[in-house]
């Protein structure tokens, strides 16, 4: 009698099949495990604990006086007696304040002239630095970042001494060779004095990004750089195509810091000019410091800081999603 045909064996997949080493683990794994888990939260119990002073920090003198800000924007607030809660009267009289116009103008001129220009001459200065020998980059770094280190206050007073209307140096050399007939006060005339403190700007700002950029072109892959060379791209070619686009997330650094640091130009506006002349150089950082420490206007100004925080987060993340598309 003829057998019968055996049923053919059911194949599983290779996860459903029962191995040896997929055999439950023994109590004795387990407990380790257990004091592994145990050690880990240990140690993020630990680094949590060395976090705290900064957290801390962070928390009463950011956190706290950002939402302090927000909340005194909405009240009449001055010394010597108790807020009174006014809601968004504050904000109304901001965009009826034609003097929050002028600094609000007077403040995007300066974003808008000294970020291009402070990125393309910082990106100009590092090429040349970056082809010269090791020792004099570093030369060169130390004098291009020497304003950066220096004291704002005393880099601003040489300044000052320089666009002196009576013994200024600028007026002295420019007499001297004939571009000038009379000396010129370059603070005290509203055609000149923002002009002269942008100018101040740009030489105190390049310094970080020269050193930046001298860095980024540095961890450029030489490999690419040479091949490109020997498929006969030029210098510029070169630059462009393999150079430029490795430096992106450096060129977007810079360009957050220093829209930033344009929007709280203060010192040299407290130091040089105060605003004036005619409120040619008044700014909304020094327009909050004139509302709230000399008019005690704490609300009036607070609201200011909001809306100056507002327009930096906005220009922030417009330039992060073009720094990412790119």
């Amino acid at each position: 009698m003829a057998e019968k045909p055996s049923q053919p064996q059911r194949l599983l997949p290779w996860y459903a099949e029962i191995r040896e080493e997929d055999t439950p683990l023994p109590e004795k794994t387990i407990s380790v495990s257990k004091k592994t888990h145990r050690l880990v939260m240990q140690e993020n119990i630990a680094g949590y604990l060395f976090m705290l002073p900064f957290l801390l920090f962070f928390v009463g003198f950011v956190v706290y006086p950002m939402f302090m800000c927000v909340y005194t924007s909405f009240f009449d607030a001055t010394m010597n007696r108790e807020d009174i809660f006014i809601g968004f009267q504050n904000y109304v009289d901001l965009f009826n304040d034609p003097v929050f116009w002028k600094a609000l103008t007077n403040t995007l001129i300066i974003v808008v002239v000294s970020v291009p220009v402070t990125c393309a001459f910082s990106l100009w200065i590092a090429t040349l630095i970056s082809k010269m020998p090791v020792a004099a980059t570093s030369a060169f770094r130390c004098i291009f970042y020497l304003p950066v280190v220096t004291g704002s206050v005393a880099v601003t007073m040489v300044w000052k001494w320089m666009f002196n209307n009576y013994y200024g140096i600028l007026n002295y050399l420019g007499k001297g060779v004939g571009l000038l007939d009379k000396n010129v006060n370059w603070l005290g005339d509203p055609k000149y004095a923002l002009g002269c403190i942008i100018l101040i700007l740009l030489t105190t700002s390049v310094g970080q990004p020269i050193v930046l950029y001298v860095s980024a072109l540095d961890n450029v892959d030489k490999s690419l750089v040479e091949a490109a060379h020997v498929d006969g791209a030029t210098e510029t070619q070169a630059f462009w195509k393999i150079k430029w686009p490795q430096m992106m997330p450096t060129t977007l650094y810079i360009l957050v810091i220093t829209t930033i640091n344009s929007f709280q130009c203060f010192a040299l506006i407290q130091l040089l000019t105060s605003g004036g002349p005619k409120n040619s150089t008044m700014t909304i950082m020094y327009y909050i410091y004139y509302n709230a420490f000399k008019q005690y206007r704490y609300g009036y100004g607070n609201a200011m800081g909001v809306i100056l925080a507002i327009i930096i987060a906005i220009l922030s993340a417009v330039q992060f999603r073009m720094g990412k598309e790119k």
